[in-house]
């Protein structure tokens, strides 16, 4: 039984796996500098202090995924929309864990007066743009050659969903 929760700091090394998986073996994520306990410890901590959500999808204690929001762009005008971070265990695909911690995250981020949650998906990901449009996002730009990684350059699909 899939049970979400608030990540703590005691997840952080378990999050890192998944993220890193991603991270180095996949072009889902331009970001090549793995994650540490320390990073990921600070990012629960932010969101704490911060009144985000980092959540985290478990079955019988196994971490299967995380989603976390965060400001989409600097300064005052944007302190109502947000972007997401959702990944899955690569082994925990298709079984409604992303459906599950987006439908929280994007409760969560309503509550707390968020008007506008985006996405920024890989072009290399299109399940990743597909389940974004499944769970109610609209795919608004594409932006040409913005992500570089395994040296090649990689478009970014923006999709947004308004709460």
């Amino acid at each position: 039984m899939i049970h979400i929760r608030s990540a703590s700091e005691t997840d952080a090394d378990a999050i890192a796996d998944i993220w890193n998986y991603y991270i180095s073996e996949t072009t889902v994520t331009f970001n090549s500098v793995e994650k540490t306990h320390d990073t990921v410890k600070e990012a629960i901590v932010a969101c704490d202090r911060d009144n985000r959500a980092f959540l985290v999808a478990e079955d019988g204690g196994n971490l299967l995924g995380f989603c976390t929001y965060f400001q989409f762009r600097g300064g005052i005008g944007y302190v109502k929309t947000m972007e997401h971070t959702i990944l899955t265990h690569r082994e925990a695909k298709g079984a409604g864990i992303g459906r599950a911690l987006m439908e929280r995250l994007c409760a969560h981020a309503k509550a707390g007066g968020v008007k506008s949650l985006w996405a920024g998906v890989s072009a290399d990901n299109p399940a990743g743009v597909a389940f974004h449009e499944r769970i109610g996002f609209s795919t608004i730009a594409r932006l040409p050659q913005v992500g570089f990684k395994f040296d090649r350059w990689i478009d970014l699909i923006l999709l947004q969903k308004i709460l």
